[in-house]
């Protein structure tokens, strides 16, 4: 009987062992897949996953695909697929901004005006809001897959890639948010620059992900905004704000946007989400200043934006009298009041103006206060902002001339 057990326990190994080296060699997939996209196979062998020899194709892909007769039929993987591994992670970036950035985008009230190619094929802000499509309509219409590949990009999904600040440059460049460049000019990126990743400057990821953290957030969100308000001048100043962004109506009573603002948490509504996330900054600038200075530097940062928004206010306010006066007209099922929302696609050289104003100038003068860039908070977001207003008010001035309305 033990002999019997011995053979039978010598044939089970045998098996296991051959079954293991089948899966270690060639799968069916890659076979064929090194002549029709060759490429595709090699970053995959050369990740982590394809190295491991415990993850194939199938296993993000699904096994109803055999053959060039039948790739409708192939699987693309989501963000559950990434989860069944990367539990943790995924967690993480269900709870944080990014996961929100396709629920954001598809806010703007403008957004469905735009040509497909531009949003759901990805040549425009749907290239980079695509990190937080998780809807199954949005993915087919798009042809897009996980949003984790935003950052880990296929085939290779590198985590080291990932952790570069390079990585984030792609989409934190440009217009209404060049982080890249604030942060790559700034001390902080001009020693890296020098250095290297030797972790004595922060990159994106030490700030905003720090200990590999994907739940990213900040503590103003993308609008700069929070409520409550304690600083009365400067609630003054958000109200007319928040008129233009039409989340309050000209009489000041909260709209239907607001509860698309809330959704994409695009701005900090309670006094104890905006604390949670400048606690947790202050956490990670102290790993390599004091907290009184971190604290300080942060506050000051908070005040550009009391200065920005001061500007902001008096443009919004000029340009919401050429509507009152009738002098532009809204058109229909708009308040009349600017919407600064309506980006690029408003109708009026003075609402260009302001447009521009709001999410080029006044982006640059409070991110770059935030990425310690002096010059971007100057010459590209105050100083450019006076130059709007002063452009506005002259505007206006002509238009009030020109339609021969009494002051």
């Amino acid at each position: 009987m033990k002999h019997c057990c011995k053979k039978l326990g010598g044939a089970l190994a045998l098996v296991l062992m051959l079954a293991g080296a089948a899966f270690a060699g060639k799968s069916n997939c890659i076979t064929c897949h090194e002549k029709v996209t060759p490429n595709i196979v090699k970053d995959f062998l050369a990740g982590e996953m394809g190295k491991s020899g415990s993850v194939d194709c199938s296993s993000c892909h699904g096994t109803a695909h055999q053959s060039a007769k039948d790739v409708a039929k192939v699987a693309m993987p989501t963000e559950k697929t990434c989860k069944e591994c990367h539990t943790k992670q995924h967690d993480q970036y269900a709870s944080g901004k990014h996961a929100l950035a396709w629920v954001a985008m598809d806010a703007m009230p403008t957004n469905k005006l735009q040509p497909h190619a531009y949003i759901q094929g990805m040549k425009g802000c749907g290239g980079c809001h695509k990190v937080g499509i998780r809807d199954d309509k949005s993915r087919a219409e798009g042809q897009y897959g996980s949003p984790c590949n935003s950052c880990h990009t296929r085939h290779k999904f590198s985590k080291a890639e990932a952790k570069k600040p390079e990585a984030c440059r792609t989409c934190h460049m440009g217009f209404d948010h060049p982080q890249w460049e604030m942060w790559s000019n700034s001390k902080h990126g001009s020693i890296y620059q020098m250095e290297g990743d030797t972790g004595r400057a922060p990159t994106c990821q030490t700030c905003h992900m720090g200990d590999g953290d994907h739940n990213v957030m900040t503590s103003w969100g993308f609008l700069a905004l929070r409520l409550p308000e304690e600083d009365a001048e400067w609630m003054g100043y958000r109200v007319t704000i928040l008129k233009g962004l039409g989340v309050l109506d000209p009489a000041g009573k909260p709209t239907a946007r607001l509860e698309l603002v809330k959704a994409g948490k695009v701005a900090r509504l309670t006094k104890e989400e905006w604390q949670a996330s400048r606690d947790k900054m202050v956490g990670i600038c102290s790993k390599c200043h004091s907290a009184t200075y971190a604290k300080t530097q942060l506050g000051n940062a908070d005040q550009m934006i009391k200065e920005a928004d001061k500007l902001m206010a008096e443009a919004i306010t000029i340009v919401a009298d050429l509507y009152e006066k009738g002098i532009i007209k809204p058109q229909k099922g708009q308040p009349a009041y600017p919407d600064l929302l309506t980006f690029y696609d408003t109708r009026t050289p003075i609402e260009q103006t302001l447009y521009v104003m709001f999410l080029e100038h006044r982006m640059r003068a409070f991110q770059g206060a935030f990425h310690m860039n002096p010059d971007y908070v100057t010459w590209y977001g105050l100083a450019e902002m006076q130059k709007d207003l002063v452009e506005i008010k002259a505007d206006a001035a002509a238009m009030i001339r020109e339609s021969g309305h009494k002051k």
